[in-house]
């Protein structure tokens, strides 16, 4: 089992391992679009990059980054990740939500 902490929203959401990080946000009513993300979302399929989070703590705890995070992350910073394309793999995590518009 995974411990998924939300910073901005101070909730914490507990997921089984394998879990997409996205599915668990939106499941347990965390908003991780800006407004422009709301209205343009690829629906989890990698191609938007409008779900981008920033692993604050347990990056050791995802997936590695997929060639889809590769391509639209390139200029970012490693922390950054998009939600849609990160499996959690148990242990813990400290997530910031919309890093883009802070």
């Amino acid at each position: 089992m995974a411990n998924i902490k939300f910073i901005q929203e101070d909730k914490e959401v507990v997921a089984a391992d394998g879990a997409n990080l996205r599915e668990k946000a939106l499941e347990n009513k965390i908003d991780i679009y800006t407004f422009k993300g709301k209205m343009l979302n690829c629906g989890g399929y990698g191609q938007c990059g409008t779900c981008i989070v920033e692993v604050l703590e347990g990056m050791e705890n995802l997936s590695e980054r997929t060639a889809a995070e590769e391509k639209k992350l390139k200029k970012k910073p490693d922390s950054y990740r998009l939600s849609c394309q990160t499996i959690v793999n148990g242990g813990n995590v400290t997530i910031g939500t919309k890093p883009q518009a802070r």
